[in-house]
């Protein structure tokens, strides 16, 4: 079974990710539903050789060494994907990305249009946060295509991998990939400044180090956007302290309230139609947002959200309403995603109270025909 032909399926029918695991059929995630893409589970080894023939001698070694690997692979005509390569009970598995090379307009995101004002700006720091797989990335690409179709100046990009390319417009765009264009995250952010830019993407904050330079880019009058994985900004901001040790965090604290230019979280919700569409949470540097995170008062920040809609911000709760009152969700799927079920729930029943209707959820189809007697699940992973 080759894995082109598997990638091939994939594209061409805008799915997301492909898995390959022993003893389960080659699956692939459409808007968010894991399906089979065959009757055959695959054999022992299986996955393994295609592994092998995917790597050059050089990541060969390296996946012996780590049990660990991830490259990308351009397929002409067909796309680019981002693979990871990992063992598990003794073999060899493969999930494999699919990276859009076409960048989405952010006007076809549907994003709060805040963040056009936050991409736009000199400096500071914006960190966008989410589950894997939550489309920050999608989201990060519309913003940085939106400041380079309208501003000028030099954009440079570290990510692992790469995920979307970008051309040069108005701006000038670097885009470095760790393991290509740099040896790794740390060896291309001690080196940044020196390249003069204006904004600089990190693809991910996952340590002590890099929240270290992250801020100091911000400090020092650059634009600096990077991506953590957390579920909201109050997790965001936890996680940012647990980095540091306790002698630390006052001056973390002073520095990440200066430089503060936006949290934006995001997650995908199932739309009416059978799509997905992100759920926004904004968390603006305001003076009041400043304030409260040196003084280390995480607990009062939704609070101020909620009541600062008129300037752009919004709790997850707040996106899930509007989105229900849209008709775009249906109110099983935003009570499902809800920080707050009980707030929430109250909230949609004052507006049916009112005379406005909300979506209700579709009966549940019918099932359909096992694929084959394996005894395994189909699994609908909604932070995919």
């Amino acid at each position: 079974m080759e894995i082109q032909a598997l990638l091939k399926i994939l594209a061409s029918q805008d799915g997301s990710d492909l898995y390959l695991s022993t003893g389960a059929p080659p699956c692939a995630k459409f808007n968010g539903v894991l399906k089979p893409l065959s009757a055959e589970a695959l054999k022992p080894g299986e996955v393994a050789a295609i592994a092998a023939d995917i790597m050059d001698s050089e990541q060969r070694i390296d996946f012996e060494r780590d049990l660990e690997m991830n490259l990308a692979m351009s397929l002409p005509g067909v796309g680019r994907f981002r693979v990871n390569i990992f063992k598990q009970r003794n073999e060899v598995s493969i999930v494999a990305r699919n990276i859009k090379l076409d960048i989405p307009r952010f006007e076809d995101l549907k994003l709060p249009p805040v963040l056009l004002e936050t991409i736009m700006q000199k400096r500071g720091l914006v960190l966008f946060v989410g589950a894997t797989g939550s489309g920050k990335s999608t989201s990060l690409a519309a913003l940085i295509d939106y400041r380079n179709r309208n501003s000028s100046g030099h954009i440079i990009t570290i990510e692992d991998p790469v995920e979307y390319v970008h051309r040069h417009k108005k701006s000038i765009i670097n885009q470095r990939e760790v393991g290509v264009d740099t040896r790794s995250f740390q060896a291309a952010l001690k080196n940044t400044l020196r390249q003069a830019p204006d904004v600089i993407l990190i693809g991910e904050i996952r340590d002590r180090e890099t929240m270290e330079h992250a801020l100091a880019f911000a400090d020092t009058g650059h634009l600096a956007i990077s991506t953590l994985h957390a579920n909201n900004a109050n997790q965001a901001l936890d996680r940012i302290i647990n980095f540091f040790p306790e002698d630390r965090r006052p001056q973390l604290l002073n520095d990440l309230g200066n430089n503060l230019q936006a949290f934006v979280s995001q997650r995908l919700v199932k739309t009416v139609d059978g799509k997905r569409r992100a759920a926004v949470e904004v968390m603006l540097g305001t003076a009041t947002i400043r304030d409260l995170i040196h003084r280390n008062e995480f607990g009062e920040l939704k609070g101020i959200m909620e009541k600062s809609v008129n300037l752009g911000m919004k709790t997850f709760d707040q996106a899930l309403y509007e989105l229900a009152v849209e008709g775009a969700i249906d109110e099983e799927e935003a009570l499902k995603n809800a920080d707050s079920q009980n707030n929430l729930r109250l909230r949609l029943k004052l507006h049916r109270e009112d005379g406005h209707e909300i979506t209700s959820a579709p009966p549940p189809p019918a099932p359909a025909a096992d694929v084959d007697s394996a005894d395994w699940n189909l699994v609908d992973d909604e932070n995919t």
